[in-house]
């Protein structure tokens, strides 16, 4: 089967321009599905992400961009309880949703109509068990640049692995996931004298889980130690705690809530000043075709708000945004997406989407 999605919007910032950026963006996907034997399945997936875009601000020349790149790549064996994805492929888990401290692999951004995040190169097995718990496996190689949450990027033509086990949990699920790899501290953004190699070790654990008791609350929690003389890189601590609820008002509002704290120590235990985030997100839906949102960020640390607010209506085949924003000039959330990040500053954007 063949299949696509083409995107197009205009951004209003009137600190920078009436008309601050425009863009257009195609994702063409093929995906192919043979039965190989009885109870075994296989499955292709092909995707290429094509887009252009043009920045304006006032007092400067106009800025362009584009690129055609792969997007999704990989063949999947599967069958009931097994399945094998090799190739370029979204790799994310975890149970937090707007301020995720297991955002390893990808840098989804809930702000993001599309949901857009690059893959990783790497090879993922799962066992699914007969009491819904399940095994993941995965190993990485290729992916140089920053994903997630990384400070450095991987030491090039470098393997990664990892793995996480899931499991029920009373009326939820519990899981721990880990991973390693080669951090290349060479390509740090300001590199330190002090450093006594390139390259070191770093290994990460993981702790989530999520519970329906009326609303339904969550947590999820990562360390990562890196092997290094920098004292104050040696030890990230990240955790989130949440809870959702829907409310009957009307056709029923959704109410979401996250905080999140981040911290960086020489000592896995040690007292350390840190980053706070909290998240607020409001949904309500007006009959089938229109729904509005709301996403509230406040950085403590900086004492700053974000400010989305989204309305969207969807037909068959289009659907048509129109955001507001109210953000600082310098995005502290996501540090490891684009560096022209669309909801920095005050403005407006409307984006029309078309899915054949």
């Amino acid at each position: 089967s063949f299949e696509g999605q083409a995107s197009g919007w205009l951004a209003s910032n009137p600190e920078k321009s009436p008309l601050s950026q425009a863009g257009l963006r195609y994702i063409p996907q093929f995906t192919l599905d043979e039965e190989l034997a009885e109870g075994w399945n296989s499955d292709l997936e092909l995707a290429l992400n094509a887009y252009a875009t043009a920045n304006l601000a006032k007092g400067q020349s106009p800025r362009y961009d584009g690129t055609v790149k792969a997007y999704r790549g990989w063949f999947r064996v599967s069958s009931r309880t097994f399945e094998a994805r090799i190739g370029l492929q979204k790799l994310s888990f975890g149970s937090a949703t707007m301020l995720r401290p297991l955002m390893w692999f990808d840098t989804i951004d809930p702000r993001d109509p599309l949901q857009m995040t690059d893959g990783v190169y790497g090879l993922l097995p799962r066992y699914y068990f007969l009491n819904n718990a399940n095994l993941w496996l995965w190993g990485l190689y290729g992916n140089d640049e920053r994903k997630g949450w990384e400070l450095t990027p991987t030491k090039q033509s470098s393997v990664e692995f990892g793995g996480r086990i899931q499991t029920p949990l009373s009326s939820g699920e519990g899981a721990i996931s880990y991973h390693h790899r080669e951090a290349d501290l060479s390509r740090l953004t300001s590199p330190s004298d002090t450093l006594t190699g390139p390259y070191a070790r770093e290994n990460r654990i993981g702790l989530d889980g999520k519970w329906d008791v009326g609303p339904g609350v969550w947590f999820e929690a990562a360390i990562i130690h890196l092997e290094t003389d920098l004292a104050a890189m040696r030890y990230q601590r990240q955790w989130t705690l949440g809870a959702d609820y829907r409310f009957d008002i009307g056709n029923g509002l959704s109410v979401l809530a996250e905080y999140m704290r981040f911290e960086n120590t020489s000592r896995l235990f040690a007292t350390a000043e840190g980053i706070g985030f909290s998240a607020l997100s409001l949904t309500y839906s007006f009959g089938l075709v229109d729904r509005l949102s709301g996403i509230l960020y406040y950085d403590w640390t900086n004492a700053q708000w974000y400010r989305m607010v989204t309305w969207n209506r969807t037909y068959d085949d289009w659907t048509l945004y129109l955001q507001g924003f109210w953000n600082p000039e310098i995005i502290r959330l996501y540090q490891n997406q684009a560096s022209n990040n669309p909801f920095a500053g005050t403005g407006i954007r409307f984006m029309l989407v078309f899915n054949h």
